[in-house]
């Protein structure tokens, strides 16, 4: 969906709509200052000496607001307005397709799957109440709540972080320091690190150097330059916001430590940094508004929907959602399937399946490769897993 193109839409209503207004404004003073005017007339014909009458003033004024004509001058606004306007209302219903199970097909899944997952957000986002909430109205078993107490414990640490307590993370770091180095993770270096800023930034350096010796000189060996500036800044102590390394007191900095033990907390529990339920969400509202259209046409063609195992058409996502190789036959120039998987040869050329059967007559004659003068036998092609 092209939001932008909405949003310009709305400008140039909202923009006709202003001007319309001013215009409008404009006319009314127009018309209040002609009353006004006559009003000072029939209040001076009270005057003795005065030749005029109140039969006079209002046909003056009759004339006077037949020739400003308002309602001509505010035509042309108003038209523009309502044209804008139509044609903004029509955009919204062509963008927005209020009718989105047109899209939804009668799909198998595990029930008892998908709770899990909505319950492990609820969890996740610390939202410990809804989530137990979630596992009983959905009759869920006991066990299947198991997955709040790990995620409990990570709420727990982030919360202290933000109050800058690093206690809880150093714990839990020391405790999980050869998987985090077995992951290539530097978690426990930073933490420890932000600690030590922690420590100086109170004014005690020698409390500092005594921390450093304990906790950073065994990351001495492989992170070097790091340890390096740190130390430079035992010598601004007092003032390192003016210090040479004074982005590593930066608030980001804390954010950004957040993120990596989050991230690593989920590795260790052998989930994803991402909650499933969001990435799938967000994937769908991109995805959807192909989907909608293509339905459309699928039901002008009178074709079923819930008959296709694999679209005619690709629903481009972002990067992002892209988690799995995508191998396109250079033969058939289609992309590969669990009925037409994508087979090496002996070569080290790859091709489908099916362009193999069709060039080896089913395996029945051997063929060469269309990429090198090799011999092809299909009965020693091996299918490939991405």
């Amino acid at each position: 969906m092209e939001l932008n193109t909405i949003k310009d839409a709305f400008d140039r209503v909202a923009k006709k709509q202003k001007l319309s207004c001013s215009k409008t404004q404009e006319v009314i003073d127009q018309i209040i200052q002609e009353m006004e005017k006559a009003l000072e007339k029939i209040l001076s014909a009270h005057d003795p000496e005065s030749e005029l009458d109140y039969k006079t003033v209002l046909s003056d004024i009759r004339t006077t607001l037949k020739d400003i004509a308002p309602l001509s001058q505010l035509e042309g606004t108003q038209k523009e307005l309502n044209i804008a306007l139509s044609k903004y209302s029509k955009l919204l219903e062509k963008s927005f397709n209020s009718d989105i199970s047109k899209a939804y097909r009668n799909v198998d899944f595990d029930v008892h799957t998908v709770n899990q997952i909505i319950a492990g957000h609820f969890y996740r986002q610390g939202l410990f109440d809804m989530g137990d909430c979630f596992i009983s109205e959905a009759e869920e078993p006991e066990y299947a709540g198991a997955m709040k107490s790990p995620f409990l414990e990570m709420n727990q640490i982030l919360e202290a972080i933000k109050s800058r307590d690093l206690g809880p993370a150093l714990n839990w770091a020391d405790n999980n320091s050869e998987k985090l180095k077995q992951n290539g993770s530097d978690l426990v270096l930073r933490l420890h690190s932000m600690q030590f800023l922690e420590i100086l930034q109170k004014g005690s350096t020698d409390e500092a150097l005594k921390y450093a010796r304990s906790h950073l000189t065994p990351f001495s060996s492989n992170h070097m330059a790091e340890l390096q500036k740190l130390m430079g800044c035992l010598l601004w102590a007092g003032k390192l916001d003016r210090a040479p390394y004074s982005a590593l007191l930066s608030p980001a900095n804390w954010d950004k430590l957040a993120e990596e033990l989050t991230r690593q907390f989920c590795n260790l529990l052998g989930h994803s940094y991402e909650s499933p339920l969001s990435v799938t969400i967000a994937a769908g509202v991109q995805g959807l508004p192909s989907l909608l259209k293509f339905m459309n046409v699928m039901a002008g063609k009178k074709l079923e929907w819930q008959s296709m195992k694999q679209l005619p058409v690709p629903v481009e996502l972002d990067k992002e959602f892209q988690f799995h190789s995508i191998f396109v036959c250079p033969v058939s120039k289609e992309q590969s399937t669990e009925d037409n998987p994508p087979m090496l040869m002996s070569c080290g050329h790859v091709l489908c399946k099916q362009s193999i059967m069709k060039m080896s007559k089913n395996s029945t004659k051997s063929f060469k490769c269309p990429y090198c003068p090799s011999d092809i036998d299909a009965t020693l092609c091996r299918q490939l897993h991405f």
